[in-house]
């Protein structure tokens, strides 16, 4: 039966070992809750770190661990203390979390530390491999384990993988300052979902998949070789009810039943019921902004006097990884701050700032958010940001102003918020002085609005979309894409190979028998491709032609003397058995003169293009731009040819990063259908990877086995993956 398996750096368990004793308790918090609805039953399995290090485990207790961790559906990757300095405190922590924060100052490009990242994700992949079997759905959560997708894929190909990260992506810009950029992409590329919080993180690793890996996207769709890879954004909730019915029962409470916490902030309220409490609640994290939303509290004060002894500010800063260097700068930092302002500003009856260093209980956090009138959350940069959540889903009554940095991934969705930008103080403070004095009914009208959306795009709402998205993956590809060349349908066509009397190929060539190259020139035949091709030439009753695009001063120099047949510049010239090209097509080039002045400007315009010039057309090749520009212009420059051509009998193709313009009555579908007609073929196969295969592929008999490249739209039967695969499929015909 199949199972949901659900990794991430943490197990949701913590584990806990005294007087030689173990006990194990669930955790809480945003995703533990999150998967509860995914990770339920006996139908799924939760694979991480349990928390201890194999230091700190002492043998005898191993089994005790397992069965604990099994109870609450469970299983462990065992790391030791190297691994943890490595993998965690080091690549995660100090190079992604900074990088991907733009903190780039803050960012640590050791090889020690990636070494140690790519070792653990392999730990990670293995226990999931021991665990799982093909038919399991696997979904890995955030930036500590973006190998792991690929890891696996290798050896589970057709599982069904999907990936989440948990924080920003950062714009290409920023990402490709990063020396293992294209490895952690292509990690992330073993999944076949991937979801971020906000569309703006989607597009930005769309961006760098275009640009660093050259791969083709489609709107929200990557194609990588038999595979369609879905990108998508889905912004996590909250437990809304959780929040919300801890803070009525908070409501509810007598006097005699509140906190120690709460009678304090009852008397406070009580001996100043004119001062409103503003809440900052965060992790003590540089991305965070605290320091700045420190002095931009204190600018509030210089600018507006009045508001002195009648607001106060109560900061709760979460300790956080405080063993990396600059968290402890900058608890460092936030302390003096908050001593010297505190030590300025207040008076015998007022201090400005309570800063409190801690972790708090669930019922205190309650406490804070129910009894602050204002909430003001100013990240540099959050990927979601759910205290901002939390502090709404917790206002019974629809009152309380919630200020938000729009650098919070939330920000994208609540924009009945204060939005601000973190680092500028003057709007900051009338922000601040527009919150104190907001009305109740504008309060509550927008608060209203927050907290349906926040009801109904709960946590177990944004898990279960993301599921039922990874689920729909599976059943995609077969509605619109070839059918894949199995071992089944290669051996079914490879006894129909063995034995017709008269066989008839077709070979397109860049693409399909080479990849591709930045210089066209430099994409040469090597020697596996010219054996292959003289035992296909030299076998009995087969007539081999090789079918493209390219000019036949190339083609002469690389394959003339070996005999094969040829057809270039996409049937315009034929050679058979080593003649010297002939026109097959009669046709016109008075039109190249009008052209080429156009394809010249665009050239000059977009740095990286060029023009290959052939005898009857003529290609603006844009492999070497930037691929966003490059698709831009070559969009631009089919109007223009569009427009400029009329009734000129010319026609423009759209090839792999390439754009054509030739004759319209010469095309590869017209070319083989001319061969084709010449003898008494029984078996006839064509493969190809472009637009301009397509013609082929339409024009060829239905009995023809025909063959695209890649993951695309197309008019053939079958589709193979890649070059690699395409060489494999050949030396089966020869074998």
């Amino acid at each position: 039966m199949s199972k949901t398996i659900i990794i991430s750096n943490r197990l949701p368990v913590q584990l806990q070992i005294s007087d030689g004793g173990l006990t194990a308790i669930p955790s809480v918090g945003g995703l533990a809750t999150g998967m509860k609805s995914v990770h339920s039953g006996g139908e799924s399995l939760w694979v991480g770190w349990s928390g201890l290090t194999d230091e700190e485990t002492p043998a005898a207790l191993e089994d005790e661990i397992d069965k604990a961790l099994k109870k609450h559906g469970c299983a462990k990757v065992n790391l030791t203390e190297k691994d943890i300095e490595g993998f965690y405190f080091g690549f995660s922590n100090r190079t992604v979390w900074p990088l991907f924060h733009y903190f780039l100052e803050y960012s640590e490009f050791e090889l020690e530390f990636w070494d140690s990242y790519k070792a653990v994700n392999q730990k990670f992949a293995d226990a999931i491999i021991e665990k799982s079997s093909e038919e399991d759905t696997i979904w890995v959560h955030d930036y500590q384990l973006m190998l792991v997708p690929q890891m696996v894929k290798e050896k589970r190909p057709n599982t069904s993988i999907g990936f989440f990260l948990h924080i920003p992506f950062p714009s290409y810009e920023i990402f490709r300052t990063l020396p293992w950029r294209e490895e952690i992409l292509e990690g992330l590329l073993g999944s076949d979902l991937i979801g971020f919080h906000t569309y703006d993180y989607e597009r930005h690793f769309l961006s760098s998949v275009r640009r660093l890996l050259g791969l083709e996207v489609s709107f929200n769709d990557i194609y990588l070789d038999n595979r369609v890879i879905k990108v998508d954004s889905f912004p996590m909730g909250i437990d809304y009810k959780k929040f919300r019915d801890a803070a009525i029962s908070h409501g509810k409470n007598t006097k005699e039943k509140r906190t120690d916490f709460q009678q304090k902030l009852d008397s406070h309220k009580a001996s100043a019921p004119d001062t409103k409490l503003i809440l900052s609640i965060d992790r003590l994290d540089y991305s965070k902004g605290i320091a700045k939303r420190i002095n931009a509290f204190e600018y509030f004060l210089n600018k507006y006097p009045e508001y002195k002894e009648k607001v106060r500010l109560i900061i709760l800063a979460v300790p956080s990884r405080s063993n990396v260097p600059q968290y402890k700068l900058l608890k460092k930092e936030i302390d003096e701050l908050v001593g010297r302002i505190n030590g300025e500003l207040s008076t015998v009856n007022w201090t400005p700032i309570w800063y409190f260093y801690r972790s708090l209980p669930f019922e205190n956090l309650i406490d804070l958010y129910t009894s602050s009138d204002i909430a003001w959350l100013t990240p540099l940069r959050d990927g979601m940001n759910l205290v901002a959540k939390e502090y709404v889903a917790t206002r019974i009554d629809k009152t309380g102003v919630l200020i938000l940095s729009e650098m919070a991934g939330s920000a994208y969705e609540m924009n009945e918020a204060l939005l601000i930008n973190p680092n500028n103080f003057e709007q900051q403070a009338d922000t601040l002085k527009s919150a104190i004095n907001m009305p109740k009914e504008e309060q509550i009208a927008r608060n209203m609005f927050l907290q349906n959306r926040l009801e109904r795009y709960n946590v177990e709402v944004w898990a279960n979309e993301f599921m039922n998205s990874l689920n729909q993956k599976r059943d995609v590809i077969d509605t619109f894409i070839s059918e894949k060349m199995s071992e089944n349908i290669l051996g079914e066509i490879g006894d129909k190979y063995s034995k017709a009397k008269k066989r008839l190929l077709f070979l397109d060539y860049d693409g399909t028998l080479v990849g591709f190259h930045k210089d066209p020139q430099k994409a040469s035949p090597d020697e596996e491709l010219y054996a292959l091709l003289d035992k296909l030439h030299q076998q009995e009753n087969t007539t081999l032609f090789l079918i493209s695009g390219r000019d036949k001063q190339t083609f002469t120099q690389w394959f003339l003397p070996k005999g094969y047949n040829m057809i270039v510049e996409h049937g315009v010239w034929i050679s058979r058995n080593s003649e010297e090209f002939k026109l097959l097509e009669k046709v016109k080039g008075d039109w190249m003169e009008k052209i080429k002045p156009v394809l010249e400007s665009f050239v000059d315009r977009t740095p990286g293009s060029f023009i290959e010039e052939k005898n009857y057309s003529m290609a603006w090749h844009y492999r070497n731009t930037d691929p966003d520009f490059g698709a831009k212009r070559a969009t631009e420059l089919n109007t223009v040819l569009t427009s400029l051509i009329g009734n000129d009998d010319i026609s423009v193709l759209n090839g792999n990063k390439v754009m054509e313009v030739k004759s319209s009555n010469v095309n590869k579908g017209r070319a083989s259908v001319r061969i084709l007609g010449e003898d008494d073929y029984d078996f006839v196969f064509a493969i190809g990877d472009d637009w301009t295969d397509e013609f082929m592929f339409q024009e060829l008999p239905d009995t023809a086995v025909t063959v695209k490249v890649g993951l695309k739209k197309t008019q053939a039967k079958y589709h193979v993956e890649n070059t690699k695969r395409v060489r494999e499929l050949l030396k089966r015909f020869i074998e």
